[in-house]
């Protein structure tokens, strides 16, 4: 099972960026996608979540109504787009499928 996340940078409050998790070495559409972030000094915290099908998904209150989390079973990749970032979204964002987790991608969210 490979997860390999990519998309993260720098970028000025009010900005987006749009994060990809490509997946390889399991039936992706068998299972559900989460993402996950890890600020400076803080614990590891759930963002969003995808069912399988993509029919269902929520978020952390503190990204409801900035980010969407999105899939294609095509392409064996689930998105995490983040829009109207804050300093707060600062972070290291990871992919995650139940038992394996990506490298992570940095989001750095500064003036």
């Amino acid at each position: 099972v490979q997860l390999v996340e990519s998309g993260g940078g720098l970028v000025q409050p009010g900005g987006s960026l749009r994060l990809t998790c490509t997946s390889s070495g399991f039936t992706f559409s068998d299972y559900d996608m989460r993402w996950y972030r890890r600020a400076p000094g803080k614990e590891c915290e759930l963002v969003a979540f995808i069912r399988n099908d993509g029919a269902i998904s929520n978020f952390t209150p503190s990204v409801k109504g900035r980010f969407t989390i999105s899939r294609d079973n095509i392409k064996n990749t689930v998105y995490l787009q983040m829009d109207d970032l804050e300093p707060e979204d600062t972070a290291v964002y990871y992919c995650k499928r139940v038992g394996f987790w990506g490298q992570g991608t940095q989001v750095n969210v500064s003036s």
